[in-house]
């Protein structure tokens, strides 16, 4: 399908989705929340797609949510109901479905890699904490912005940073939104790697994206699930989870390439 709001494209295994409002630092209007779900779904149906790149158009990576969705918003909830009770459950509602729009970015079957630049800013770190990995330049800004607008952060960075740079590091920047650069980033965790420039950025994320790509696809959309699983569950849960899974899946033909790829002394190649 077209998009107005998102750019999305496949080559070589690898699908790249950029966000597309570069004229206003890839703020996240109510179309850029429905198009980036609907992108990753995609990807996540597609046979082909074995890693996900996923970028901002122009000097952004997010500025965060649209001022303008934000008043939108509580101008729908208002008019929804004169009733306090359903207004509530309409708003309630509408978090739900802008959680899911990130919930589908975290649990597309593939790994998805964010190339950051620039600013990355309360929505924006809610989408990145999202992805797999994070690479950033040494210059980009992160901000968990909210608590300065008066807002709990609610899509999802509250409940992914602990996971990612620990509690305490989580709720420093939850309760103060003190903005770090990506150096700082890089420093506690958030994200995998910094560059000078954004030219260098992308090539090193491309980099990695096709070594991913390289691998069994099967495999590594196990890996993911087993992670995402693990983290939510038990060490006992996970060991059970994992034990599952490869009972069903390791005996693959992927398993018989890489046998005789390592015998071969060869790269091996996989089937989608």
């Amino acid at each position: 399908m077209k998009y107005s709001t998102v750019e999305l494209t496949v080559d070589s295994s690898i699908a790249a989705v950029r966000l597309n409002r570069p004229d206003r630092a890839n703020a996240l209007n109510r179309a850029l929340w429905d198009e980036l779900r609907l992108a990753f779904k995609a990807v996540d149906a597609m046979a082909d797609a074995r890693v996900v790149v996923l970028t901002g158009a122009g000097a952004h990576f997010s500025g965060g949510i649209d001022l303008d969705m934000l008043a939108e918003m509580q101008g729908t909830v208002h008019r929804a109901s004169a009733d306090r009770g359903r207004a509530v459950e309409a708003l309630r509602r509408h978090i739900l479905d802008l959680q899911d729009v990130f919930n589908c970015v975290e649990q597309c079957r593939v790994p998805v890699i964010a190339a950051i630049s620039g600013a990355c800013i309360g929505a924006g770190v809610d989408l990145a904490t999202a992805c797999d990995l994070r690479y950033s330049t040494r210059d980009a800004r992160f901000c968990v912005k909210e608590i300065d607008m008066a807002i709990v952060a609610d899509i999802g960075a509250v409940q992914r940073l602990p996971h990612i740079i620990g509690g305490g590091r989580a709720r420093e920047l939850i309760y103060t939104g003190r903005t770090i650069t990506g150096a700082e980033a890089e420093a506690i965790g958030l994200v995998n790697r910094t560059f000078e420039t954004a030219d260098a950025l992308q090539a090193e994320v491309n980099a990695v994206a096709r070594e991913l790509a390289s691998k069994s696809p099967l495999t590594l959309r196990g890996c993911k699930q087993t992670i995402l699983y693990s983290r939510d569950h038990t060490v006992a849960e996970g060991l059970q989870h994992v034990a599952l899974w490869n009972a069903g899946a390791v005996m693959s033909e992927d398993l018989l390439e890489a046998i005789r790829a390592q015998q071969e002394k060869r790269k091996p190649k996989y089937r989608d």
